[in-house]
């Protein structure tokens, strides 16, 4: 039996850009995407993903290759740009968590500690790799991992194939979920932040009282106590507030 590759054309056309697409988003969506999960189980769900979703949406792409090189690697890197965009919208919302974090671990003290994150990569505050951590594996345990795979196939919607990038619209959503986010995370560490306020107010007039003790120096224990006897209290809910800020955010792009 013999196959020719233009026999397949639409086929093979199908499936490269919907991996494109799909790949360039798994690498950034959140949970999904973390630096944690190895690269070959990603690869593996991508091409799932895309060979799950290549028949539904094949009537979107275009049957037989283009005519020239040039226009096929302008359709890919649309498809590319495409899944970059959704992706990059996902992970901002999981930035609320390290704003939330570092907030919270320059109020308690904790923000001299700079460990290596996990999950970016990168060099960040304890609790904000903590907090992160923890959201990460409670979206996998609330099965909120399945709205960040139900975002791939919604991308069809808020970007069809072969149309021109809405890059008003898509720059609009960014800017709305990034100060979103970044409420989000100065809501979740309110707590913290009132604790501070109060913590360094009172030390303060402790020092004009005492100016020959390092109040600020001596208070250090009693205010990483304090920070971890309010994470230990409120962690629960502050968590219960960012999955459900999680949930109807990813809402979007289903």
């Amino acid at each position: 039996m013999h196959i020719t590759l233009p026999a397949l054309s639409g086929i093979v056309l199908t499936y490269l850009l919907v991996f494109a697409r799909v790949g360039s988003m798994v690498m950034l969506l959140p949970a999904i995407g973390e630096m944690g999960v190895p690269s070959r189980v990603r690869l593996v769900l991508a091409l799932a993903v895309s060979f799950a979703l290549a028949p539904q949406v094949q009537s979107s792409y275009p049957a037989v290759i283009p005519g020239s090189t040039m226009a096929l690697v302008i359709m890919v890197v649309q498809e590319i740009t495409a899944g970059v965009l959704v992706g990059s919208m996902a992970r901002i919302i999981m930035s609320a968590l390290q704003v939330a974090g570092y907030l919270i671990a320059t109020q308690t003290g904790l923000a001299y500690a700079q460990t290596l994150d996990p999950t970016q990569n990168t060099q960040g505050a304890v609790l904000g790799n903590f907090m992160t951590l923890l959201g990460t594996t409670l979206i996998f345990l609330t099965n909120l991992h399945h709205m960040a795979i139900g975002a791939i196939a919604g991308s069809y919607r808020m970007l069809p194939p072969g149309g021109h990038l809405p890059t008003g619209d898509m720059a609009q959503l960014v800017i709305q979920l990034t100060s979103s986010s970044f409420a989000l995370g100065f809501q979740l560490a309110a707590p913290f932040l009132v604790f501070g306020f109060a913590l360094y107010a009172g030390l303060g007039v402790l020092a004009k009282l005492m100016p020959q003790m390092q109040i600020f120096f001596v208070a250090v224990p009693l205010n990483i106590m304090c920070g971890f006897l309010i994470m230990l209290a409120l962690i629960g809910s502050l968590m219960t507030v960012f999955l459900s800020y999680y949930t109807t955010q990813m809402a979007i792009f289903l």
